[in-house]
């Protein structure tokens, strides 16, 4: 025992009343709510807390994982993900819903219905990705500048492994897209269009990033480009025109397995194009991508 400065001996340690996070960490745990207690707040710091529904969707996809689920196989029914995560129905199907809302599963009813793992559709990855850059300042400009080195190395990469049905659906594209009418709604769909002949090379390329990223950006311009109203008809033709000459000459280079020169030729198509798109004063809707938008698309062969 110690004498302080005073000369007194000291009085008993004060109880060190127990803090509002620790007060709320035990109500949560009595009503059913699950605390990471390895991330318990520090000096200054959050308390961080998980709902079970939260970290049943985590062990589900651990899961996926180490059971190496692919598209189409099924996870465990209702019953047995609530007896093997002892947990309840509602909370089984909480996780369940926030699996489908990420994409990663699709839900059926009925005897023999149940979860599905699914692959990821492009169109919800784009959906998620236009989450983030809605709140970003992203330019044609800044587009153009990664489809001058992206679509080159995609185009030329997809050529040895391109089949005749490929090919052929890159000539039939050719034809779809011909300019043969000067109603502005229909020379913007076709403007449109033109990307499906950049999906077709894409969907060859046995490079998955390169062609995951050159989709995603196809995606966007096919949903999100505006031009203004101010344009002449005559200018989307010539728009048109243009992408029907370039688009024929990688064709031909392709089916004669030329890749230098179908990188050649993108190379230059993807400069022209930017120029076509300044001159038609082409920008993003940057808006927000809604679930109703979201119906997928015919993909092309692969």
């Amino acid at each position: 025992m110690s004498i302080d400065e005073s000369g007194s001996l000291p009085g008993p340690a004060p109880v060190r009343p127990r803090s509002r996070s620790w007060n709320l960490l035990l109500a949560l745990e009595n009503s059913g709510m699950t605390v990471e207690l390895e991330k318990l707040p520090r000096p200054g710091g959050r308390l961080k807390i998980q709902k079970r529904a939260d970290l049943v969707t985590e062990e589900i996809k651990q899961l996926i994982t180490q059971k190496n689920l692919r598209p189409g196989d099924k996870l465990p029914m209702e019953k047995e993900l609530q007896r093997l995560f002892s947990v309840s129905k509602s909370t089984i199907r909480e996780a369940l819903k926030s699996l489908e809302v990420q994409g990663l599963i699709t839900i059926s009813t009925g005897p023999t219905g149940g979860a599905t793992i699914m692959e990821v559709p492009l169109e919800r990855t784009f959906q998620l990705l236009q989450n983030y850059l809605f709140f970003k300042e992203v330019s044609m400009e800044d587009i153009y500048a990664a489809r001058r080195l992206l679509e080159p190395e995609l185009a030329a990469g997809s050529v040895p492994f391109l089949s005749n049905e490929q090919l052929d659906a890159l000539e039939h594209n050719i034809e779809t897209c011909q300019p043969t009418s000067q109603e502005p709604s229909l020379l913007v769909r076709q403007r449109q269009a033109d990307l499906d002949f950049h999906d077709i090379l894409a969907a060859a390329n046995p490079n998955p990033f390169l062609r995951f990223a050159c989709e995603l950006i196809n995606e966007m311009l096919r949903r999100l480009v505006v031009f203004s109203t101010q344009t002449p008809p005559e200018e989307h033709t010539r728009f048109g025109c243009a992408n029907v000459k370039i688009h024929t000459e990688i064709a031909k280079a392709a089916r004669a397995r030329d890749s230098e020169r179908v990188r050649a030729l993108m190379k230059a198509h993807m400069e022209e194009a930017s120029e076509y798109v300044k001159r038609l004063d082409g920008r993003l809707d940057g808006r927000l991508i809604l679930d109703s938008e979201m119906a997928p698309r015919p993909r092309p062969l692969s």
